[in-house]
């Protein structure tokens, strides 16, 4: 295995700078390598979404290179449907059925109605949605909405899926539940997740590297390796080394929240 198919994406010298003069990132360094689930941890208005929207090819950077697959984000999507993106919102078409969302990626690749339809069929079983194949986005609740956007990214079976935080607008008990069932789904997929997130607990629990940001503008403050027991339970936020992770990341956040202070 060559050092290309190790890292999926590699952020080099990365920095981002828009229009009005915000700078998003500075010099941000970082790789992801195969079948590791990455979490971007970060305040609001850290560049954590920016970043993950260069890898997706939605945004250039202003300096430095991001390359996805060994080579520009935009040539790797244009190329192939190893990437997928999951936004903030479940983003569905509301005039379309729940299986008729999730075929869509498939229709686009010019994959057959009835192949397109058995794969559609098999990653809404996955999230647990098989009862409301034919319902419309209007008939679910936020979280079974967003079951539905998770489906739709994986029918098309990516190797790199990029998650902006998903789970920001549920309710804490469903954001639980989809936590544990998005790390089966990494594990039975064998994807590489990279994912966006505020929130301490949600990074620990969910990732196995967490790459802590500073606030504005966003620079790498630490990069922590999670070895937590896998599979990943509910129970195991209770646990001495899952809270233990926790301070490692709630210190990181404020002492790069505190550096940026002091260098204002």
């Amino acid at each position: 295995m060559d050092r290309r198919e190790k890292e999926l994406v590699a952020f080099d010298r990365v920095g981002k700078m828009y229009n009005n003069g915000t700078v998003a990132l500075h010099s941000f360094n970082l790789q992801i390598r195969k079948g590791e689930f990455v979490t971007f941890l970060g305040p609001s208005g850290c560049g954590k979404s920016t970043a993950l929207r260069m890898a997706a090819g939605l945004s250039e950077p202003t300096d430095g290179e991001v390359t996805v697959f060994g080579q520009s984000p935009k040539q790797t999507i244009k190329e192939t449907t190893n990437v997928a993106f999951v936004f903030q919102e479940p983003t569905l078409l509301p005039w379309r059925k729940v299986i008729d969302n999730v075929v869509l990626p498939l229709e686009l690749k010019g994959v057959s109605k009835k192949e397109a339809r058995s794969e559609a069929q098999r990653v809404l079983e996955m999230v647990g949605l098989t009862e409301h194949l034919y319902s419309y986005p209007r008939q679910l609740s936020g979280g079974m909405q967003m079951r539905v956007s998770i489906a739709r990214a994986l029918a098309a079976k990516p190797k790199l899926l990029l998650m902006d935080e998903p789970f920001a607008a549920l309710d804490e008990i469903t954001r639980q539940k989809l936590q544990v069932e998005l790390l089966e789904i990494w594990k039975k997929e064998a994807a590489t997740i990279l994912f966006v997130t505020h929130n301490v607990f949600e990074a620990v629990f969910l990732s196995t590297k967490i790459a802590v940001l500073s606030s504005s503008p966003g620079r790498l403050t630490e990069v922590i390796d999670v070895n937590l027991p896998s599979p990943r339970r509910l129970e195991d936020r209770t646990s001495e080394v899952y809270n233990d992770y926790v301070e490692q990341a709630s210190k990181a956040l404020e002492e790069g929240s505190n550096k940026q202070k002091e260098g204002a």
